[in-house]
């Protein structure tokens, strides 16, 4: 079964870069001007992360950058890749650290002079036997899992390049609908909602999880699902203002959820689909063609557009 999902994406994402070549050709560029699309995927050293960058390190004409936030770990997990054909190389990024963060976009600027693709994959989650506080594990999750995301984004989408592509893992536990309160649900769901609004949200469910207030004013007892409401919020309001935050054409912004995979995060017992199934949709949205521009500011699962 895995092979036949990584003959599947690669079958894909060939059909991705024959469609950019053309169109690369169409607008007389050479060869030599045809340099690799270059793709930065966080917490790639296992799991979901892993197996988007294997996908991806696979396509004709895509270099990936590896990232995790051990450096033993990432590198390993590149150099296993480079075995298997893989396009890749490492760099070290903690999204909850600026200086690392800093650190990654100089490399960018540096060596690629720009960015093509950013899977926004990095994230964490308690164990459901944790038994540190709801009012901590609400600020260390939202601090990774959010505000580290919004902290990576925002230091990189300025380096997408025409039709680049922005990939956030969300999740259906982050849906909207998990809400108890219809005035936080139509805070979130606002048509004008800003990145600034998101945040003071976000900041709100750490305070009233701090207090004890949370479930009382509609939030529900998940933290994880809060810090992914977030990332799918995040991925509507950057979709909506990409004019205005890159000035490049035919830049696409969407969020999906893996589903339930053996990683881990979820466990390796009772999940039911490979980390690679997980990848799958996020390979389809990083590798979506030009031309794709209705497919933008979207929630998908199994390739498929969802309701938020």
């Amino acid at each position: 079964m895995h092979l036949v999902f990584v003959f599947v994406l690669v079958l894909a994402s060939i059909s991705f870069a024959f469609a950019l070549r053309l169109s690369a050709l169409s607008a007389g560029l050479s060869d030599k001007e045809m340099s690799p699309r270059i793709a930065v995927v966080t917490g790639a050293n296992k799991g979901i992360g892993y197996e988007i960058a294997r996908g991806l390190s696979l396509t004709p004409g895509i270099h990936v950058i590896l990232t995790a936030r051990k450096a033993a770990l990432g590198q390993d997990a590149a150099d296993r890749l480079k075995q298997e054909g893989g396009q890749v190389s490492f760099h070290q990024l903690d999204i909850t650290d600026a200086q690392s963060i800093q650190t990654l976009r100089s490399h960018i600027e540096s060596q690629y002079g720009g960015l093509d693709i950013l899977v926004n994959n990095a994230g964490f989650a308690f164990k459901m036997a944790a038994t540190e506080p709801f009012s901590l594990q609400a600020k260390e999750t939202l601090k990774i899992n959010y505000f580290g995301t919004l902290a990576i984004s925002n230091a990189l989408l300025p380096l997408i390049r025409a039709n680049g592509r922005i990939v956030n893992v969300a999740s259906q536990a982050g849906l909207i609908s998990s809400l108890k309160s219809q005035a936080l649900r139509d805070r979130f769901m606002a048509d004008d909602l800003t990145e600034k609004q998101l945040s003071g949200l976000m900041k709100q469910f750490i305070d009233d999880a701090q207090s004890g207030q949370h479930q009382s004013r509609g939030w529900p007892s998940t933290t994880y699902g809060v810090s992914k409401i977030g990332v799918a919020m995040l991925t509507r309001i950057t979709a909506r203002d990409i004019g205005r935050l890159n000035s490049n054409p035919g830049v696409l912004v969407n969020c999906y959820c893996p589903g339930w995979c053996k990683t881990d995060m979820a466990g390796w017992d009772r999940a039911p689909r490979t980390a690679a199934q997980g990848a799958d949709t996020g390979i389809y949205l990083a590798t979506l063609p030009p031309g794709s521009s209705d497919l933008n500011g979207h929630f998908f699962y199994d390739r498929a557009q969802r309701s938020w």
